[in-house]
């Protein structure tokens, strides 16, 4: 049993498909330089495929790989839903409620397990996770400090600033951000990064280039040294 509790952060992203996985896989490698055991969590994946047989879901799969400590699936994605599609609808169409106390609950042990822990988000802040609860709700019920990934594409800055702002009504720290180029042949990358520099005020831990294959161990981030 650990002494301590693990380092733990939660990621989010100004929209879905903006890199949260890369950038979260990215990060657990970081952190795997500083700590012995660090793990990454989806508590709710929406979206499956078939492996040997069996239904996983990728960004889990995903966060796996960049893990180097193994826990049981139960921990680590505590909900995993058939459809690609928002949580609150494929949690419906699946019979089931996603359970807040439950996630939490599975962190918290994680944290016990784990030197560091990677949580990453569905979809946005914002995305809704029942009727009446979002993910905004989760990251509140965590409250860990939260990593934003920003997909730089045309309404970015927008998106970022929305989502920095709910961030910080939620009593959550923004701890810092992330640069992914998901649009190659965006206008004027540089310039808004700049702008998000002066305005998130938040650090840029970590800016991530456009690549036909990604690969998380190529992303170079700059941990602040509370985390390393």
């Amino acid at each position: 049993m650990r002494v301590t509790e693990a380092l733990s952060l939660f990621v989010t992203g100004t929209d879905t498909g903006v890199g949260k996985t890369l950038a979260s896989a990215g990060l657990l490698h970081a952190l795997a330089r500083h700590h012995v055991r660090v793990v990454g969590m989806k508590p709710v994946a929406a979206g499956t495929v078939q492996v040997s047989g069996e239904e996983v879901n990728e960004d889990v799969l995903a966060l796996r790989a960049a893990s180097n400590y193994r826990v049981p699936p139960e921990l680590d994605n505590p909900v995993l839903l058939p459809d690609p599609v928002s949580p609150h609808i494929a949690a419906a169409r699946a019979g089931t409620q996603i359970d807040i106390a439950h996630l939490v609950a599975c962190q918290r042990r994680l944290a016990q397990l784990a030197d560091a822990v990677v949580v990453e988000g569905a979809g946005g802040f914002l995305v809704p996770l029942s009727d009446s609860e979002t993910g905004a709700d989760l990251a509140q019920a965590l409250g860990l400090p939260v990593l934003l990934v920003v997909g730089l594409r045309l309404g970015c800055l927008n998106h970022a600033l929305l989502s920095a702002e709910a961030i910080r009504a939620r009593g959550l720290t923004l701890a810092g951000w992330v640069a992914n180029h998901v649009d190659a042949a965006m206008l004027a990358q540089e310039d808004n990064i700049a702008f998000l520099r002066k305005t998130l005020q938040a650090p840029l831990l970590a800016t991530i280039q456009h690549q036909a294959a990604p690969d998380p161990r190529s992303i170079h981030f700059e941990l602040p040294s509370t985390w390393q």
